[in-house]
């Protein structure tokens, strides 16, 4: 060796973590976890803070702060938005994928979502309403796609701080939606609507600013793009691009799309989407007899999924109108901000997760199978809309029972929901590991666009009919799940 060489590395000397470049640690997981824990909690703040309050600027009157629009019309635009987030969620896996690699696909996604905020803060009427929930919805499609795969990145497969470091991370997400609609809502009952936006905007703003400081200590992995679309093809699907956007607006001003059917339509492409994906997948030569069946199981539990998020997802459109105008929000002459009954949610789930996480392990290998665990979760969401019931000939409901309602509904949700993301990824062929998640992000795309079509039927006047039919429904559609559960679980080759 000569003296231009320099020094040999030292060959005793720890090398430094690929997963964790900075060496840090936080609360005894990889030091970035907490870069990713704060963003995802001021995305989470943001996004259910602006959700709280929107429909009711929607169709609050111009008097009042809001846009004046038809009840029914403003629910079912919560249902097609909240819809249309997990639909964008696919576009931003692909976007992550093929162009710009998950960092900075979250990176811009979360830009996108602080700007839409503005928006609905600065801009007067429906152009600000359109342009805010555009550019919310697309960005946070995006972060949703990628938040967890960076969450991944900073873990071996076989390291055993990987689900503890993401239960730290889903924490992160509930703490921000029991956060932002308590200060969104209280803020707009004082002071109005857009500060209640410019909340959520400075919210978003906060974990992003924290989030561009400490970027560059993510592992190296997660700025590369995984399978990069060739310049030879980026013509073809620029002018997919194109040509979808003009049929948008040629739709739009032609009346075909408008706020009435926003929420039909979004549930049209959900299941148009979910078709061609099974069909892809069970015609596919690329499947082996195993993996198609996992595929064919996963059928009856897409249906129950969409099923459950139906009901569940009407937290942002029916219970928000009945928190409004059937609920007694006066606690000693203090009238308690609409918004606030959706951060019950989060309370509860933030409270009972590590419970029913430890009863999970306790029980190990005698635990309920995944798909008696999704008919209980059915059955207690569409029990929680039968407790509406018993208050339908009270004038005033009390605060506590839409409490316990969404405390019944939680738990539901703790027993699907967890375990429905879990088993996408189980349940996926080796050769397109991406649409079994794709699947069940339409699968909850549907049931938040239902929750917004199925709204347009409510009225205080037939709420019996309507809490009871759906309700009704749902639990038949749980009973059904735990009766076909033993061959279903069969039908899933060994995935439990």
């Amino acid at each position: 060796m000569n003296s231009s060489d320099g020094p040999a590395a030292d060959p005793t000397a720890p090398r430094a973590d690929p997963h964790n470049p900075t060496g840090r640690s936080f609360l005894g997981q990889p030091g970035p976890l907490a870069n990713l824990f704060s963003v995802e909690l001021w995305e989470r703040f943001s996004f259910y803070g602006m959700q709280g309050i929107l429909a009711i600027y929607m169709y609050f009157s111009a008097t009042q702060g809001g846009l004046g629009i038809d009840e029914t019309v403003a629910l079912g635009i919560v249902g097609a938005y909240g819809g249309s987030v997990y639909l964008f969620s696919i576009l931003g896996a692909l976007v992550s994928d093929r162009l710009l690699g998950p960092e900075k696909t979250l990176f811009g996604s979360a830009v996108m979502i602080m700007l839409g905020h503005i928006a609905l803060a600065l801009v007067p009427g429906v152009p600000g309403l359109i342009a805010g929930l555009l550019l919310v919805g697309i960005g946070s499609g995006g972060l949703k796609s990628t938040a967890a795969t960076l969450v991944g990145s900073l873990y071996s497969r076989d390291d055993p701080r990987r689900d503890a470091g993401f239960s730290i991370y889903y924490m992160g997400i509930n703490i921000g939606g029991l956060l932002g609609p308590l200060i969104t809502g209280f803020a707009q009952q004082l002071w109005g609507f857009h500060l209640g936006f410019a909340l959520a905007a400075v919210g978003m703003a906060v974990g992003l600013i924290q989030y561009a400081l400490t970027r560059k200590g993510l592992p190296e992995s997660v700025h590369a793009v995984p399978d990069p679309l060739p310049r030879s093809q980026y013509p073809l699907w620029s002018g997919i691009a194109v040509g979808t956007v003009a049929l948008v607006l040629v739709l739009v001003l032609t009346g075909a799309l408008n706020a009435g059917n926003l929420a039909t339509v979004v549930s049209g492409l959900a299941v148009v989407g979910a078709i061609v994906i099974f069909a892809l997948l069970l015609t596919s030569k690329k499947l082996d007899a195993d993996e198609r069946s996992r595929v064919v199981s996963f059928i009856p539990l897409f249906i129950g999924t969409a099923a459950f998020f139906a009901l569940f997802q009407q937290q942002f459109t029916v219970i928000t109108l009945y928190s409004d105008t059937r609920l007694d929000r006066e606690i000693f002459g203090w009238e308690m901000p609409i918004s606030w009954v959706q951060s019950f949610n989060p309370f509860f789930i933030i409270a009972l997760a590590p419970v029913l996480a430890a009863v999970w392990t306790k029980l190990g290998p005698r635990q309920p199978s995944t798909p008696r665990k999704f008919g209980v979760g059915i059955i207690l969401m569409g029990s929680a809309f039968l407790l509406f019931l018993p208050m339908a000939s009270v004038v005033k409901v009390p605060v506590m029972w839409i409490a316990l309602i969404m405390l019944v509904a939680t738990v539901g949700e703790l027993w699907l929901s967890p375990v429905g993301l879990s088993l996408a990824t189980k349940l996926a062929p080796r050769s397109y590991p991406v649409m079994m998640m794709a699947l069940y992000n339409l699968s909850v795309a549907l049931g938040t666009s239902l929750s917004g079509s199925l709204a347009t039927f409510y009225s205080a006047e037939n709420e019996v009919a309507y809490f009871g039919a759906l309700g009704a429904v749902t639990i038949g559609i749980g009973v059904l799940m735990l009766l076909i559960a033993k061959p279903v679980g069969t039908a899933m080759r060994g995935v439990r």
